[in-house]
């Protein structure tokens, strides 16, 4: 038997005994203990070090608010940091080591600082770092990226799968403990679907650790019970090791399931864990309260936890604290609890009770000795208590003991109500923050609530699910509430909060991890920083990983004595997701390695893999690169090809990853009219024209073309990389800019398949599935229009290019799209035509000197690229104009859209390469530009490229210096027109010959 493991009680199954280590030493439990625990039977009180000082800290509860018994469990792939001992389920050959020491938890160097405290006092690092500056990068920034964090992340790929799902119910219950058992009962037998989550493995709540009697038997046998019940019911879902972390909008919360966290090794046919998102009609946070530490001196010794766990520990997992354990309280729950421990079995050698006239002296057995009106000023040993100084009345008092069990009174968990924006509001009765009233959808019930007896809670659990039930139209079923064996009501006595025992002798913590004290939220008032916001960041204090469950009421009741206020006008610091750490691969799911985003398909993938495509990565599209033939023998041999049969036949391309976004209403035009810079109101039916959007400070957003369809009707394209942010634009133009305007709009990008058909031989090949006239007549250059497929199938014309060759875009439904390409591959195959792709695409618009977002890469204006004249400054407005004109971007010296040759045919220049004068050295002060884009031309028979150059339009003819550090190059070459082929524009309507 260990050390401290009571001979009889408890709820773990003592005929499954298990093996496990901690910091490399063989420890023994049971199933059913956690790490903590049975670390506590076997006489370990010694679990972590704090953060900042090092110093040596024991468990403090026996639930989610653990902020020292942090520890790393498992090795290889499977090492994760930052587990809470408390909330760590016991199993065969579990390997744990402590954290945030070196070289030993029991010898730790950074001890330290402890040492040096008075230099590391709140806010020492916003004044220590601020001088000398040139010590931050060298000195101060190292150091602290050294000493941040507390455990180390494995850098191996973790081998578990992840998985998110939804679920819907009628009611979900937050939290398992007695009034949330009686709520999910009575709404289950309602036949309304049910939800009942909670973070502990096993259900049931404070039930497990209560030592009355209800309806005559154990109160734990009375929670199996319920739970029996409800898990015999269909309509009622039970999710054990799920926590509640998030409550969001439309009453959806987020939950994570731990599903194979408890396993040796877990099944590659289940997730380690899942994240739920939960929508639910109406809500219940039965999430029960928090015990409240005292503030003392040598408060965080090991050895030092909360009341409430201590009795956790011996009823549930059947371990005394302590050989004698002394119980310091300020409430009239800290006596319940020392007369509980006794009961159960746990030498409690004396009772401080920080109050007088405690009404409750009855309950303690004989033999305790109670202390009242004395105040805790130490606690005695370095690695574990050994004893404690008590002060009554100016007599001191030593006391031996082995663990102290400190009870400062309950606060409510309503953090999930508090997610959204509500604040908690302060009771002077319950001397607690209580939960908001933020509607019928989600209300609190039980302890959670503040009600403070067991009768209550059960109570309460009924009532509300009851009203739930009524709500949602149907009828509630009596349930019964139990008997209890007798229970002491609160007295006054238990209103009178101690935030801080007077005569402290050492330091007296208020956040354990952060080790931020008493006297650090003194400075923070002296230094202007009161404000209880303020003070969080300047101390740290509730910034640990527990989020300031046990700190945070604590904080505000110390600064509201202080300032002599009520914790009501103080307040308490902010609550926001996560309600405990929630691990990167839950939140990740099945995104992760290929499928870490989502693979967007264009309709013609199917058709593009039957021609045998190579596919790019192109943002979340997976596009083909170049269509590889027999005999080719490099990408670069492809992509010639492809570029050679475009500009001597035709070949297709697919160009459906465009962002396609149509416009209705009687003030469409005056919208586009404001946000594009050149004119849109009076383009015609039936007629295209390129757009330039720009953003408020002058730069060009997006490129595209705008098609009028109908006297009402507008499609808009954009680029594929800017498709979502250029719907986000439009509709916060749309609802912030210019409400007023009559329209709707709507991104269509999935619902069309389209394709480019380039070359002089397109029209040929074209007309040769399309029942309309194509004639140059018919569909002049930009037309835009409705057509009819042979067969009958309706589509949209575009004459676009941007190629610079003869060509078409036609739309058609997407799921034609792949029939409709094969059957132009079939019409095309005559005049030898060929697919291309995004490489060959990238050539044919360089050799055009067509921009793209390698140009309009958000610091160039339309005069930079060689766009000005679109700039239609004689309209009222748009996006952009007055910005636009500011002397900086009207300067001459601005970089220029120009071509580039090398002097050396042979060089091949590379995007990204700097451009200098001719025999410049390199340095920021010469840098002349960049070139933005680059290719070998197989038209023209060497590499061109495109480039941003100063003043670049006045130098062509003029040679400059590309300077490639990264290739370790540097050659001439020739500022040119960016328009390398056809600069005169007439192969967009060849001639028809005679």
């Amino acid at each position: 038997m260990s050390a401290h493991r009571l001979l009889t009680g408890g709820l773990v199954d003592r005929g499954k005994p298990l093996s496990f280590t901690f910091d490399g030493r063989r420890h023994s439990g049971f199933a059913g203990d956690t790490l903590a625990s049975a670390l506590l039977a076997d006489g370990v009180t010694l679990m972590g070090r704090s953060f900042k000082y090092h110093r040596p800290r024991g468990v403090m509860t026996a639930g989610s608010a653990e902020p020292n018994a942090l520890v790393t469990v498992g090795g290889g792939t499977r090492r994760e940091p930052n587990l809470r001992a408390t909330m760590v389920e016991l199993h065969e050959t579990l390997t744990a080591v402590s954290q945030n020491r070196w070289p030993s938890l029991a010898t730790d160097f950074g001890a330290l600082n402890d040492r040096l405290s008075a230099l590391l006092s709140a806010g020492f690092y916003y004044k220590t770092f601020m001088w000398p500056s040139a010590f931050w990068e060298k000195l101060y920034e190292p150091l602290i990226r050294r000493a941040a964090g507390l455990g180390r992340a494995t850098l191996k790929r973790d081998p578990d799968a992840y998985e998110k799902a939804w679920a819907f119910c009628d009611l979900l219950v937050v939290g398992a403990g007695p009034a949330g058992l009686m709520a999910a009962l009575t709404a289950g037998r309602a036949g309304l679907r049910v939800i009942l989550a909670d973070e502990d493995f096993r259900l049931g709540g404070w039930l497990l650790s209560e030592t009355r009697l209800i309806d005559g038997r154990p109160a734990h046998d009375f929670a199996a019970i319920l739970v029996a019940e409800l898990a015999a019911l269909p309509n009622v879902t039970l999710l054990p090791r799920s926590t509640v972390f998030g409550w969001y909008d439309d009453n959806v919360f987020g939950a994570v399931e731990r599903v194979q966290k408890h396993l040796p090794i877990p099944s590659d046919k289940q997730p380690v864990e899942r994240i739920w998102r939960i929508v639910a009609r109406r809500a219940l946070m039965a999430t029960g309260a928090e015990e409240r530490p005292l503030v003392f001196g040598g408060n965080d010794r090991p050895g030092v936890m909360m009341a409430g766990a201590a009795l956790t520990y011996a009823a549930r997992y059947g371990v005394a604290v302590g050989k004698r354990v002394a119980v310091v309280t300020a409430s009239d729950s800290g006596r319940q609890t020392a007369a509980a421990l006794a009961r159960r079995g746990v030498e409690v050698v004396a009772l401080i009770d920080a109050r007088t006239g405690s009404a409750q002296a009855s309950l303690m057995p004989q033999g305790v000795k109670t202390l009242t009106g004395a105040h805790v000023v130490d606690t005695l040993g370095r690695l574990a208590v050994e004893g404690l100084v008590t002060v009554r009345a100016g007599f001191e008092e030593r006391l031996d003991c082995d663990a102290v069990a400190m009870a400062g009174g309950w606060n409510p968990r309503v953090h999930l109500a508090c997610q959204r924006g509500a604040k908690p509001v302060w009771s002077d009765v319950h001397q607690a923050f209580l939960p908001p009233d933020v509607g019928p959808d989600f209300q609190a019930a039980g302890a959670a609530a503040g009600l403070s007896t067991l009768a209550e809670a059960l109570g309460d659990g009924v009532r509300k699910a009851t009203a739930v039930v009524a709500d949602l139209g149907r009828s509630a079923p009596t349930v019964p509430l139990p008997e209890i064996d007798a229970e002491e009501a609160a007295s006054g006595a238990a209103a009178s909060p101690v935030w801080l025992m007077p005569g402290a002798r050492s330091k007296a913590f208020v956040d354990f991890q952060n080790d931020v004290h008493a006297g650090d939220l003194a400075l923070a008032l002296r230094e202007g920083f009161g404000h209880v916001e303020h003070a969080k960041r300047y101390t740290t204090n509730a910034m640990a990983t527990d989020q300031g469950k046990l700190s945070g009421v604590n904080a505000s009741g110390l600064l509201a004595a202080m300032k002599g206020l009520s914790p009501a006008e103080v307040g308490i610091t902010t609550y926001r997701p996560f309600y405990t750490p929630v691990s990167f691969g839950a939140l990740a799911g099945t995104a992760r390695d290929e499928e870490a985003v989502p693979h967007r398909l264009s309709p013609l993938d199917g058709w593009a893999k039957a021609q045998g495509a190579m596919f790019v990565e192109a943002g979340l599209w997976h596009r083909p690169a170049y269509f590889p033939r027999p005999g080719e023998k490099d990408w670069r041999a492809s992509v010639d090809r492809e570029v050679r049969t475009v500009r001597a036949a035709v070949g297709l391309c697919d160009v459906s990853t465009l962002g396609k976004i149509e416009l209705f209403g009687p003030d469409a035009a005056e919208f586009l009219n404001r946000l594009y810079c050149n004119p849109m109101l009076r383009l015609p039916v039936g007629k295209a024209r390129y757009g330039l959007m720009l953003r408020e400070d002058g730069m060009v957003f997006d490129d595209g073309t705008v098609s009028r369809l109908g006297h009402q009707h507008y499609l808009i394209t954009t680029t594929t990389a800017m498709a979502a942010k250029v719907m986000s634009h439009l509709e916060h133009a749309a609802q912030v800019l210019w409400p007023a305007l009559q329209l709707r709009f709507a991104s269509v990008s999935e619902q069309w398949a389209q394709m480019s058909l380039a070359g002089p031989k397109a029209r040929e090949v074209l007309q040769a599935v399309v029942e309309d006239d194509l004639s140059a007549e018919a569909v002049p250059p930009l037309a835009a229009q409705a057509v009819t497929l042979r067969g009958g199938l309706r589509g949209r014309l575009f004459r676009i290019s941007f190629s610079g060759e003869l060509a078409y875009e036609l739309a058609v439904p997407a799921g034609h799209g792949r029939a409709v390409a094969e059957a132009i591959m079939a019409a095309g195959r005559a005049h030898g035509i060929c697919p291309y792709g995004l490489e060959a695409l990238n050539v044919l618009r360089i050799e055009k000197g067509h921009v793209t977002h390698a140009e309009l890469d958000g610091r160039t204006t339309p005069d930079d690229v060689g766009l000005g004249h679109m700039l239609a400054r004689q309209k009222p407005d748009f996006i952009g104009k007055r910005l636009s004109e500011r002397y900086g971007l009207t300067a001459a010296d601005r970089g220029q859209l120009v071509g580039l040759v090398p002097v050396d045919r042979q060089r091949m220049i590379r995007a990204g390469a700097h451009l200098l004068r001719e025999g410049a050295k390199p340095s920021t002060l010469n840098d002349q530009g960049h070139v933005t884009s680059a290719c070998y031309s197989p038209t023209l028979g060497h590499p061109i490229a495109l480039a941003l150059l100063k003043s670049g339009r006045e130098r062509l003819g003029e040679r400059v210096l590309v300077w490639d550090r990264l290739h370790k190059e540097e050659f001439l070459a020739e500022v040119v027109s960016p328009v390398f082929v056809d600069p005169d524009n007439r192969k967009i309507e060849p001639k028809e010959p005679a």
